[in-house]
């Protein structure tokens, strides 16, 4: 057995020796994990401990689940947890499905400055800041009179007061999450698209095939191990909510937190009046471990379903 392992060890140690460079370079990306997500491990003590600054993590006073009660026992709670997943679930579907198309579409293009002019028009708002992105939403939706508002007028849509109805904002952020990230995600459609042989297309074009039967017939079929991997990524991010996105645009109007509420920014508002970090992060390690159940399980429906689509 240790011969083996020996064996074992010689062989990666030659193909290290082999290729320096490709191993030196993936060699910043393991230090990025292993400093940001490795190594803040240790830090899940807190969940379990009244954490006092003066004695440190090892020192402050073990309470077990008691930081889990404030969180799980308020009557927000599933407010809150609804809301969460909720907005996720339409963030993935509407987004991927947003960005399976304009892949399709991309795709379809032969003017290669209009394809790059419009990849970058798409692509642009992905680099906006949340900040950037939640004072133009104020701007045209918030006041007394909204932009928004003069345009529904105009052509003869009654105002809405959007700024005093919950209901339609979760609809509201699908349509800017949609905006901001579909365009980023359409990158990698893209990109699995151009993967696929062009000797499929060349010979659905001897038979006869339309653009539209080739699409839904070779390129679709084709793309979704891509989309099922990318939407089970974002599955581990499920009980997460998009803090930046919600705080920038909703704030504190808590006018609409009946709908737009999610765990980070509950937890968020506990931390500026109750200052208790073994609270948020108790919250924190729940929506891991959830994220980790939800993973694995939609990765084994997944497995079931087709195994070339499984994340594992």
């Amino acid at each position: 057995m240790q011969q083996v392992q020996r064996r074992g060890m010689r062989y990666k140690l030659k193909q290290i020796a082999r290729s320096p460079f490709l191993y030196g370079m993936a060699l910043p990306g393991l230090l990025f994990f292993l400093v940001f997500s490795y190594f803040p491990i240790y830090g899940i003590m807190i969940a379990f401990k009244d954490y006092d600054y003066s004695l440190g993590i090892t020192g402050s006073k073990w309470v077990g689940f008691k930081n889990f009660n404030y969180f799980f026992t308020s009557n927000d709670f599933w407010v809150i947890l609804r809301n969460t997943l909720l907005l996720n679930v339409l963030f993935i579907v509407f987004t991927t499905a947003a960005a399976v198309l304009i892949a399709l579409m991309f795709n379809e293009i032969r003017n290669k400055y209009f394809k790059r002019i419009s990849q970058s028009l798409i692509f642009l708002p992905y680099f906006m800041s949340w900040i950037v992105i939640g004072m133009l939403v104020q701007s045209f939706f918030g006041g007394e009179q909204p932009p928004v508002n003069t345009w529904l007028q105009n052509l003869g849509i009654a105002p809405v007061n959007w700024m005093f109805e919950p209901h339609i904002w979760p609809w509201l952020l699908t349509v800017i999450r949609v905006w901001q990230g579909a365009g980023y995600l359409s990158i990698i459609f893209l990109a699995a698209i151009t993967g696929i042989s062009e000797e499929l297309y060349e010979a659905a074009r001897i038979d006869g095939a339309s653009k539209m039967q080739i699409m839904m017939k070779i390129t679709l079929p084709l793309l979704v191990p891509t989309i099922s991997i990318m939407t089970l990524l974002s599955v581990g991010r499920i009980f997460n909510g998009d803090f930046a996105m919600i705080y920038a645009i909703i704030g504190d109007n808590s006018l609409l937190y009946p709908t737009t509420d999610v765990i980070d920014t509950f937890v968020f508002r506990s931390m500026r009046q109750l200052h208790d970090f073994g609270m948020s992060s108790a919250v924190g390690l729940f929506q891991s471990v959830m994220g980790l159940i939800f993973v694995i399980g939609a990765n084994a429906i997944t497995r079931k379903m087709s195994k070339e689509s499984a994340l594992f």
